[in-house]
């Protein structure tokens, strides 16, 4: 399993725009990719700006370049989130998965 993980940065006032652009388009569909096994939206609040970390988990390298081509380490975004974005990690990292533990339900 590959965990992709990437942070990005909004102004206070793009916080829950963004947010909701990652739950309503972005997760969505994530969900449609084949080799897709789920994610989490992070985020961390100050008093200027919000930190986002998502972190999506795939089967397979194969099953991300799905999602982001061949050049995969660069980040996708849809074109709404370039206006809420302040700031951004210029590539995604990507983690072979050691260990997952299901979560209690």
């Amino acid at each position: 399993m590959i965990a992709r993980v990437w942070k990005g940065w909004t102004k206070s006032e793009n916080a829950n725009a963004y947010e909701q652009l990652l739950r309503e388009v972005v997760y969505p569909g994530l969900r449609t990719i084949e080799g897709y096994i789920g994610g989490y939206i992070l985020r961390h609040d100050n008093k200027e700006e919000s930190e986002f970390v998502t972190m999506n988990l795939f089967e397979s390298i194969d099953a991300v370049k799905k999602f982001a081509g061949s050049d995969y380490d660069v980040p996708v975004f849809e074109p709404e989130a370039r206006r809420l974005l302040s700031k951004v990690e210029p590539i995604a990292r990507h983690y072979d998965v050691q260990e997952a533990s299901k979560l209690k339900e």
